[in-house]
Parts: C-alpha cells; sequence; structure tokens
C-alpha cells in the first residue's frame, strides 16, 4: 500500500471512529461505536509506518486520536495479567448470577446445563430462548423452581429468568414487549430485588434504537434495588447501553471483556477480539463484586458469572456508583 493510500484509509477509519462519539444525535452514528477498539488498532497500524513518510504530521494525529479512542474502552479491553480481587464484604451474603446468550440452535445443550451444576448460581438470565430450551430448562426445574419464560414472536429469541430465590408473592414476574426483558422480584436475604433478562436486538439498521424506546416504561420501573443482566448487542461505551441505564436510573458494571464473535470467525478470537455486548447493570441496595467470563458452552457468546451483595438496610452510600461496584478493577478470570 502506498502512503497515498495508507494516508485515505487512516482518514476514512477516523472519520468512522469520530462518527461514532456522535450516537445520541442519530442511531447510525452509535453503529460505529460497537467497533472502536477494532477502527483504533487499525487506525494505529496504518499511522505508525507513515510516520516516515510525508505524512508525518497527519500520522502523528491519527495516532494520537487513536491512542484517545482506545482510552474511552479501556474497562472493556481484554484482561492480559491477574488483577487483585475485590474484597468480600464482611457480615453480608455473596450471591451470584449467570448472564447466558444460549444460542437458539445450541448443538450442546448438555455442556450450558453442566455449566449451572457446577457454578450453582442463585439466579440465572438467558437469551435465545428458543422452543429446545424450554425442553432442556426444564431438567433442571427442581433446582431452579422459580422461573418465568418470555417468548420471541418468532419462536428462538426469547429471555428467561430461573431463580433459586423465592419470587416476591405480592409481585408477580412478568414478560414485556415481544419477549424482550423478563421482570421477577426476587426475596434476598429478606431484602426484596427486582431481577431482569434484556435482549436487545441488533444496532441500527436494525431496530434495536426502537426497541430501547419500548422498554422506556418497564426500565423505569424496576424497583429501587435491582439487578439486569443480557445481551444487549451494544458496547458499554455506545449510546444505547447508557439510554439503557439511563432509563433503569441503573449503573453499568465495567465490562467483563469481549464476549461474543460472529460464528464464521475461529472461536478463540472471541475472548481477545470479540464485542463485549453482554453487559450487568445495578442499582440501589445491590453491589456488584466480581465478573467472571467462563467457558465456551456452544452459544457464539460466553458466559458471565457476577458477584454481588445485597444490603438489608435502607442507607444509601453518599457516592451513587457505589451501589454498582465495590471496585473499580474488578478479578479477571482464573487461567484454565
Amino acid at each position: 500500500m502506498t502512503a497515498g493510500l495508507a494516508f485515505l484509509a487512516m482518514t476514512a477509519l477516523s472519520a468512522a471512529l469520530l462518527a461514532g462519539f456522535f450516537g445520541t444525535l442519530h442511531p447510525a452514528f452509535d453503529s460505529f461505536s460497537h467497533f472502536r477498539i477494532h477502527l483504533s488498532v487499525l487506525m494505529a497500524l496504518l499511522a505508525l509506518p507513515l510516520l516516515a513518510s510525508s505524512f508525518r504530521l497527519q500520522a502523528a494525529a491519527g495516532l494520537l486520536f487513536a491512542i484517545f479512542c482506545l482510552a474511552t474502552t479501556t474497562g472493556a479491553l481484554p484482561k492480559w495479567w491477574p488483577q487483585q480481587a475485590a474484597a468480600k464484604p464482611t457480615g453480608q451474603i455473596v450471591y451470584s448470577l449467570l448472564q447466558m446468550n444460549l444460542r437458539f440452535n445450541n448443538p450442546t445443550p448438555k455442556k450450558v446445563l453442566s455449566l449451572i451444576g457446577r457454578t450453582n448460581p442463585d439466579v440465572i438470565t438467558l437469551d435465545e430462548v428458543s422452543q429446545m430450551w424450554t425442553i432442556e430448562l426444564g431438567y433442571i426445574a427442581s433446582a431452579y423452581p422459580y422461573r418465568i419464560l418470555c417468548p420471541y414472536p418468532n419462536g428462538m429469541f426469547g429471555v428467561a429468568l430461573l431463580s433459586r430465590r423465592p419470587f416476591a408473592a405480592d409481585a408477580a414476574p412478568r414478560c414485556e414487549p415481544r419477549g424482550a426483558m423478563a421482570i421477577a422480584t426476587a426475596d434476598f436475604g429478606g431484602t426484596d430485588v427486582d431481577v431482569a433478562a434484556i435482549h436487545l436486538s441488533w444496532p441500527w439498521p436494525k431496530e434495536q434504537y426502537w426497541q430501547i424506546g419500548e422498554l422506556a416504561q418497564p426500565l423505569a420501573a424496576l424497583g429501587e434495588t435491582a439487578i439486569m443482566a443480557g445481551d444487549c448487542n451494544a458496547v458499554p461505551w455506545s449510546a444505547a447501553v447508557r439510554r439503557v441505564a439511563a432509563l433503569g436510573g441503573l449503573t453499568l458494571m465495567p465490562s467483563a471483556g469481549p464476549t461474543w464473535i460472529h460464528r464464521t470467525l475461529p472461536d478463540f478470537l472471541r475472548r481477545y477480539a470479540g464485542l463485549p455486548i453482554d453487559q450487568v447493570f445495578s442499582k440501589g441496595g445491590v453491589t456488584i463484586l466480581s465478573s467472571t467470563r467462563l467457558e465456551d458452552t456452544g452459544s457464539d457468546h460466553l458466559p458471565v458469572l457476577v458477584e454481588f451483595s445485597v444490603r438489608s438496610d435502607e442507607k444509601q452510600p453518599e457516592d451513587e456508583h457505589a451501589t454498582a461496584l465495590a471496585a473499580h478493577d474488578l478479578p479477571a478470570e482464573p487461567r484454565g
């Protein structure tokens, strides 16, 4: 590639990156934001050799812009080295939530059931719950007797909530528009917590922007103490995810890292070059303690296991972000 062509490619990448910062103006711009990491890396790779050409000043500016763009995504970059785990709260029970996009036609459902049995989470949020999965999930009904399954019109992309914690008797579990969201109030040691599973459509030109608008009311109706997880088909820094958090009065958990990659690409790339689109939100008395991506179970998404605690008192922390984070640096995944 000649220096001139490399400069034109770098300019095009910079325009795409810049557009991604204006996602609140139009969902088309937000679609560029989901690839900010990939575009930034490509732009930096183009800029480096241009530093030795007549375009050195433009290359230096492009390299700085690429670094700035990457800096806005640091919470979602793959964890390349171990991090110190957040201290578990003394005198409080630690609960766990398992978030999984099951994949509607997953060829290895027994891997999913095995993972659930080994991790033994208190609650499970599930996406792409097809008719096949309603049968498979019946095998663990005795372990998770409290549940709600919300079908999607096409029968493939429903959501579900499974719980070992009993649902509140005075608040019936409910499904929201077109099976995109399931909500139930569960009892955690005497404290009622709204638990929600959410599954958003793909970004523009698909219907994600309009779907979030449809979910505005149920998001706003979440209780004062809540935890919500799901496949948002959107990265943490996107306008779409920020809009979901704002509508629900929720705080977004720092990303566990990339969880999805297209099925036509090698699976090993998912953990390092995929998109971090499985999100966890919380508010009120819920404190997120850790998040870990688990092993592949036959889906195009990696499962995410989250540990959290629930305050039983009504006292709110001075810093609103403390409702969701015990520490900014969550522990890294265990090495297998």
